[in-house]
């Protein structure tokens, strides 16, 4: 199994930046098989949204709302992900969770999220 912890939460005005962090461990065999991991908004009331992704290969993909704000990266042994957020709005507070797609088993693992809050 992977476990998924996030941190760097927290609350920022408008404007402002965070840098959440999601690290991964468990079995080494299991988090050298990430292949691709992804960060998601979870706002109440609403339909968990994507907001990036990044392979394995340093491949990424943005929400078109993010794009230009938002940056995901690895670190070199491609066990935490980042996710730099600056020219926070108020609608991307929310509830970010990180996952992580293994290819051993094939499987997704999850974190148990931390929250952004973004004031006006």
């Amino acid at each position: 199994q992977v476990q998924l912890v996030e941190s760097g939460g927290g609350s920022v005005q408008a404007g402002g930046s965070l840098r959440l962090s999601c690290l991964a461990s468990g079995y080494p065999a299991m988090t050298a098989a990430i292949n691709a991991w992804a960060w998601y908004l979870q706002v109440p009331g609403k339909q968990r949204e994507l907001v990036a992704s990044i392979t394995r290969g340093s491949t990424t993909k943005y929400a078109d709302s993010v794009k230009g704000r938002f940056t995901i990266s690895t670190d070199s042994a491609k066990i935490t992900v980042f996710l730099q957020m600056s020219s926070l709005k108020p609608e991307d507070s929310g509830v970010y969770s990180c996952s992580a797609g293994v290819t051993l088993g094939n499987m997704e693992y999850w974190g148990q999220g931390t929250q952004v809050t973004v004031s006006s």
